[in-house]
């Protein structure tokens, strides 16, 4: 594995470990052990998985989801840490950087940040680029959903275009911060936006991110 994936899986498995299976998350219903299950179903059960992405498939996702979720939550941590199999596309080096490093960096904000005491994470500037780099080229797709044009900006006056349109809401914060906004998470995002108010408004509660 990878540095940056390799860093966040353990870092993303110690923080479902301290926070324990019961504990909430930033993933709509989501106990801590439902994302832990969602987490080794992605990388173990290919057959799965494809509901994550496609709504016809979310049915067998769903039960398989569930009978990883009844497990002993210890094994889910550990299945976690060791990482997937031999035979998963995600065991290959470059695949696991493209595909995990930010899926696991916003798991881990999803555990940290649905918690009452939690303070932002301190990113060196090579993770945030890094971050910054997968944002730029996923922004079309997490964006898609906008209902009005959204530009992302770094403080430093770099801009990725999620959405063309008009009123234009531009977000503005560091690369971690717009990846867990760009993500869905915009509640939980420490980020400025720009813009009318009523699209600033439409932007807050837009279905961004990935999923179907």
């Amino acid at each position: 594995m990878s540095t940056h994936a390799k860093r966040e899986r353990l870092l993303l498995a110690d923080l479902l470990e301290s926070a324990g299976p019961d504990a909430p998350t930033l993933c709509g219903g989501w106990r801590t052990r439902d994302l832990a299950a969602h987490v080794v179903v992605r990388e173990r059960r290919a057959d799965a998985a494809g509901g994550i992405l496609f709504g016809a498939l979310r049915g067998r996702l769903e039960r398989v989801q569930s009978e990883f979720a009844a497990k002993p939550y210890e094994e889910l941590i550990q299945l976690i840490r060791t990482g997937p199999p031999r035979f998963s596309p995600y065991s290959v080096k470059q695949v696991d950087e493209a595909a995990n490093t930010v899926e696991f960096f916003v798991h881990a904000e999803d555990v940290r940040r649905a918690q009452p005491d939690w303070t932002a994470r301190p990113l060196d500037r090579v993770f945030e680029d890094a971050l910054w780099a997968r944002l730029e080229k996923g922004a079309r797709l997490l964006g898609r959903k906008s209902p009005v044009g959204l530009v992302l900006r770094r403080p430093d006056g770099q801009t990725a275009v999620a959405h063309r349109g008009t009123p234009v809401v531009t977000v503005t914060g560091e690369p971690g911060e717009l990846t867990v906004f760009a993500f869905g998470r915009q509640d939980a995002a420490q980020v400025d936006l720009a813009g009318e108010k009523e699209a600033v408004s439409r932007v807050r509660d837009a279905r961004l991110g990935i999923s179907s």
